[in-house]
Order: structure tokens, then sequence, then C-alpha cells
């Protein structure tokens, strides 16, 4: 299994690592063999010991695009694996056909390797689906027919539902419940083959109608479905119930800790229910895996409601699934977020078993931290003035040193153009001047950033009274770097390209899709919160040297924040670059 450089930092302990920590120093597990393949207890018996000395696993449903929640499970159930030796099993639960694709599929793997983690371990690539299964638990159902813990139920949904009960009342037996087990399994084998309708009858396991626990009243575990699977094609009629069918994937692949989130709790009774049973038949082998669940990522200031992405996508309130806006990995990553950022946010939210909101800012953060060590520095003006220095010679050029990362000397520096004519950022020049405003305005001197200390002479304006260009001399011993320069002593530092050599582009300004920390609130329209300034587009000039950066390249432009040449729209010689995160958090109260 791939290693990120920074998983061998140091972890905080929680619930999980405790309870992992216990049953290695018990031997909970030591017992375990690994037949070389997922498979019920006939594959495993007498085959070696597991090699890895935990299995967990991350399975996710092909249904869509993995969003910043999925970042979290990724980073705890890869990360658990590789510091306890182990190995994390990347499993697909297709079980259900109508809303799979092979497309979901493929943008799963790649979001996971981008995340800096893989599958394959001890020789083997841990690459498995849930329909791998389909046999197994079609076997396993007809066993728990005929052991009298399964049967066939002809009743109409709303029957069904209408006999559950509630959470003060119990449930009422089905009139199917104690039919013969010989009777039920005819029936399942009609299901099976394809001789009743889909919603015709179901098949529940037998358990307890009076069950406090909802999950335990007889619950479906397969429903007739006659639709085309993406792997399987037609040759299933049904489908097991995700339910049914998680824990017999778990089982099978021999995993020790189901890591889940929360809303699977009440299902645990059931998921231990099931694999007891099918361990008493001999099916599988103890000991028997273990569900753990954690709070999941709940993120202000974002959704992560797979029902309110998919409206912002099909309703066109972002570009697509990768719109740099959305919480989702493919967004993410074209923003310019960087996986070391995500390992990072993960690891400080740690673990809990309760539910809290977590401040976006928390996630920008990490960002900021890993980008500040990487991105190399570069200059871009986003809001262009033109800036004239008068006394110096027209047509004479010469360059200015200024280094590719502060912090990092061994980077060495790069040449910036100087002209007579600069671009500057428009706020830079007030030709009445604020309180406190320290930059370009009649009568003041600036140092242009590794240039020269120039004094501001006036500004041209246009018929309509804009300004639309600002006037200086500089001062020629001035020059950052040079003997001289330590005798100007100014307030004002600003940023420039010079113009004849700058590269005009597209420049994206995004920030938070949301305006408000918890969108739709109080039952209002999570639509009406959306961030009108959410993306803004401006065409800026940037460095030279910024017209060769490659697609997903990151920067800092300095004064502006970390930006990241847009993987789909850069060409080569002609990047279009998009605002990660800006240099500090501009959301505080």
């Amino acid at each position: 299994m791939n290693k990120p450089a920074d998983a061998a930092a140091a972890h905080v302990t929680n619930f999980i690592r405790n309870a992992i920590d216990a049953d290695l120093a018990s031997g909970r597990y030591a017992s375990r063999t690994w037949g070389g393949a997922p498979g019920p207890a006939a594959t495993h018996a007498g085959a070696p010991g597991d090699p890895a000395k935990i299995r967990t696993r991350f399975p996710p449903e092909p249904n869509g695009y993995l969003h910043f929640g999925h970042a979290k499970s990724i980073c705890l159930n890869f990360g658990l694996a590789l510091d306890y030796g182990g190995v994390c099993h990347m499993r697909f639960d297709d079980t259900n056909p109508e809303k799979e694709e092979q497309e979901y599929v493929d943008s799963i793997l790649d979001a996971v390797r981008w995340l800096g983690f893989g599958w394959a371990a001890y020789g083997t690539e841990h690459l498995y689906h849930a329909s791998d299964y389909f046999d197994a638990m079609y076997q396993a159902a007809e066993y728990l027919v005929t052991a009298g813990h399964a049967y066939a139920d002809e009743q109409s949904a709303e029957e069904v539902r209408a006999a559950r009960g509630t959470l003060t009342e119990h449930g009422s037996n089905s009139p199917w419940r104690e039919r013969p087990a010989a009777e039920s399994l005819a029936r399942l084998r009609e299901m099976r083959d394809g001789r009743h309708a889909d919603g015709s009858m179901v098949l529940r396991a037998k358990i307890d109608m009076s069950s406090p626990n909802i999950n335990l009243r007889d619950p479906a575990i397969y429903r007739i479905k006659k639709a085309t699977h993406h792997r399987t094609g037609d040759k299933w009629c049904i489908y097991p119930m995700y339910t049914y069918a998680h824990p017999i994937e778990d089982a099978l692949e021999q995993i020790t800790h189901s890591i889940c989130t929360l809303e699977f709790e009440d299902q645990r009774p059931f998921y231990d229910w099931l694999l007891a049973r099918l361990a008493e038949g001999g099916l599988l082998a103890h000991p028997l895996p273990q569900q753990i669940e954690f709070a999941r990522l709940n993120l202000s200031y974002a959704v992560l409601s797979k029902r309110k992405l998919i409206q912002l996508v099909e309703e066109k309130h972002v570009a697509g699934w990768d719109d740099p806006r959305l919480p989702t990995l493919v967004g993410a990553r074209r923003r310019g977020y960087t996986p070391e950022g995500f390992r990072l946010f993960a690891e400080r939210i740690g673990v809990s078993k309760s539910d809290s909101w977590i401040d976006y800012s928390v996630l920008e953060e990490c960002m900021r931290e890993h980008l500040n060590q990487v991105a190399p520095r570069r200059i871009a003006v986003l809001e262009p003035l033109k800036l004239i220095v008068d006394n110096y010679a027209e047509g004479a050029q010469e360059e200015c040193l200024a280094p590719n990362h502060p912090q990092h000397p061994e980077l060495g520096k790069r040449a910036l153009p100087f002209s007579r004519e600069l671009w500057i950022e428009r706020e830079d020049f007030m030709e009445v001047p604020a309180k406190g405003y320290f930059r370009l305005y009649p009568g003041n001197n600036v140092r242009l950033r590794y240039g020269y200390v120039i004094e501001c002479t006036g500004c041209d304006k246009d018929a309509a009274g804009n300004i639309v260009a600002v006037h200086c001399n500089y001062f020629a011993d001035s020059k950052s770097g040079t003997p001289g320069a330590d005798t100007y002593k100014v307030k004002g530092n600003i940023h420039w390209v010079s113009a004849a050599h700058a590269y005009p582009c597209e420049v994206r300004l995004y920030d938070r899709l949301f305006r408000v920390a918890h969108p739709g609130a109080g039952e209002r329209d999570f639509l009406l919160d959306i961030n009108p300034d959410a993306k803004r587009v401006v065409s800026g000039r940037l460095e030279p040297a910024l017209k060769q950066a490659q697609a997903e390249e990151r920067f800092q432009f300095e004064r502006h924040g970390y930006f990241v040449a847009d993987r789909i729209d850069s060409k080569p010689g002609a990047p279009v670059f998009n605002r990660a995160v800006t240099l500090k958090d501009a959301w505080q109260k």
C-alpha cells in the first residue's frame, strides 16, 4: 500500500486507536489466516497466518463523486492500516444497480490515489466489489432460510411498513413469518429466477418484531430488482440490501475493524446478529469483524448532502462536479487544494463519538500551512493600473532578482524584467490618500518590491475622470540588493510587473460557495444562501515565468494567495489560474 510522505508523523490517540491497541494486545485477531483472496470460511481454513495485523476498508457506493467527508474516512481507514502494519481494502458497495456507473468508479479510484493512498499490500491488489460476492451472499441467504432465520414475505411495501411499529409500539408479525422453510426457499429461488415482479415480495431476516431497535424487526435482506448491473449485467433479478451485504463483505474480506459513521450505530446489532448466524452455519470463520462508529464530518459554509450536491450540479448553480466551489474532491483538486492539506486536516480534527461542527477556516488553514511550505512565490497584478516611470529611458530594461521561496533559500532566485512601463494594483494608488494609506499618491515614496524606490508625481485621467495611468520617477541608486538600497526608508512596498513582458491571463478568484455557516438552516432553501461572490474572474497581468506553468502547478501569488494552473482549461504556454485560498482568513468575524 502506498505511504504518503507525512504518514509517519506522530498521531494523537483516539477511541478507535485505543480499541485497535487493545485488540492487538489481547491477541484477538492473532489466529486469523488469509487464503490469498476474500472468501468464506473454507477459503481461509488451513491457510497461512494473515500478514496484515489489521484489515480496514473504504467502501463507497459508486453512485456519485466523493466529497470532503469521504476524505476524512479515506485518511482514517487507509491511515490506520498504514500505521498498524495492516491493509485497507478498496471496495465498491455496488449493490444498487440503478444508480451506479463506471464513471463514478473511475473517479473514486482517482480521488483515493490523489490523496496519496493505494490498496496494494503484501503482494496483492486489494481492490474489491460487493458484486464479486453476490453468489456468496445468495448462498448465505439460502442457509438463513433453511436454518429458520429468514423467510419470504409477500406483503406489499405499505403493509410491511405499517406492521413495523414505531419507537413506542412493537411491530406485528407478518402472516408469512411462520411459513415452512421449504416454501420460503422455493419463493427465494423463484425471485432469483425472475418469476416475480419488482416489489411483489422480499426476503426478510427473522429476528424480533418486538425489539426496541427497529432495525431488528425482521429487516429485508433481499429485494426483487430487474435492473442491469454495470458489472454483472442481467445475471441477477434480486439484489441484497446494503445492511445485509455490508457485514458479509467485511467477513469475506477478513476485515478486523469495520469503521463506519454514526448513522450505522443502530445497525450494529443486526451486523453482529447476521455474522453470528452465518458463523454458526460454518459459512464464516472466527474471529468475526467488529463495527466501530465515529462522527461524520460536519463542515460549516458547505453542504455535504449527496442530494443537495446533485441539485447544485443538475440545476447548474455550479459548472459540474469538478467546479472548484463544490466540496467534492475533484473540485478541490481543480481548485488547488492539496492531498497533504487534507491529510493534515483529517489529523487535526481527529475522530469522536459525538457530532460537532468544524469551521471551514480549519480546512483553509491546513491548506495554507502546506502551500506555504511548498509553493514557489510569483507576482501577479490582478486589477492592473499602468505605472509610467518617466525618468527611466524608453526601450531600456534590466533584471531585478526575487527569491523563489523566502523560507527556502536553496531554491534560488529568479529574474524579473524591469522597464519604463509597469502594471501595479489599482488599489495601490489614491489621488487623495485616506488616513494611514502608505502606498502611491502624489508626492509619496514607495518601494517597488525587489526593485527601485519611486516618487509619485501624478496621474492621467480619461474624459470620464477615471484614472488610466500613474506617473513617477525612480531613484537610480535605490535598487534592492545594492548598497544604496538601505539609505531609503519608506513605509510602502508594492508589487509590479513589466508591461512589456507580463503575461495577460484569466484568473479565477474562488471563495466559499455559501455566505452563511449553515446553509438552509431552519427550513430555509439552501440555494438562497449561495455566495454570489464565490467566483470572480479577472484579467490579470502575471510575471512572464508563469506563462510556462504546467497544469496543477501551484504558486503563491505574493499578496493575493495561493493559486493553481487549472488542470482542465490550461494549455501549454497558456495557463489559466484558480485561487485555492487567500493568504489570510477573510471570513473572521
